[in-house]
């Protein structure tokens, strides 16, 4: 992780978005940060955003009762889904201690953008920068950061407050991509900047 410049943090134009940290997700074994240790990073995050009137934007994953929002590439490498999921797949983790005034976004994709409000209720309260976190870097939340270059945030991630499926698809992400797209820094750097 390269700091080319000192992290200072706008809280009155910032927020947390925090990237399908539900418990059908959360499951599944991460690298190189276990899911346990982003969990509990990202719920770091959401207490200082918080503790300092920031908002909180929790986002998670799941398809229409149907199931016919699935995307279903013909794919080399498809993504395989199981048909049955618990009841409560899509809850997110009570670590995150969900508060009553944090936004809670549903996507039906990878990405948080595309089909949600989030754009919306960004723009609505004069967001300007997103610090994101969550599983997975290489799906998720690299989709929620391109699709939020594209629409001209200024972005932070909290490189350990993310995993992936492996530890290469993690590392591509938070070394190639995402520095081209904004501002990679550890949990503490961005607590730290909001101290």
């Amino acid at each position: 992780m390269t700091e080319t410049t000192p992290l200072t943090i706008d809280k009155s134009t910032t927020a947390l978005v925090i990237i399908d940290l539900q418990k059908g997700v959360v499951g599944v074994p991460t690298f190189p940060h276990a899911s346990a240790d982003v969990v509990a990073r990202a719920a770091k995050l959401a207490g200082a955003f918080r503790s300092h009137a920031m908002p909180v934007f929790l986002v998670h994953v799941t398809p229409s009762r149907d199931g016919k929002d699935s995307l279903r590439p013909i794919a080399d490498a498809p993504m395989q889904w199981s048909t049955s999921r618990p009841a409560d797949w899509a809850e997110f983790v009570p670590e995150l201690n969900p508060a009553a005034d944090d936004f809670v976004i549903t996507k039906r994709q990878w990405g948080a953008f595309t089909g949600t409000e989030l754009d919306l209720q960004l723009r609505r309260r004069g967001i300007g920068t997103i610090v994101l976190c969550g599983i997975s870097t290489s799906a998720g939340v690299e989709s929620t950061a391109r699709f939020a270059f594209e629409f001209g945030y200024q972005q932070i991630f909290a490189e350990d407050a993310c995993a992936a499926r492996s530890a290469a698809e993690h590392t591509h992400s938070t070394t190639v991509i995402f520095p081209r797209l904004g501002r990679v820094r550890t949990t503490e750097q961005v607590l730290g900047a909001l101290s």
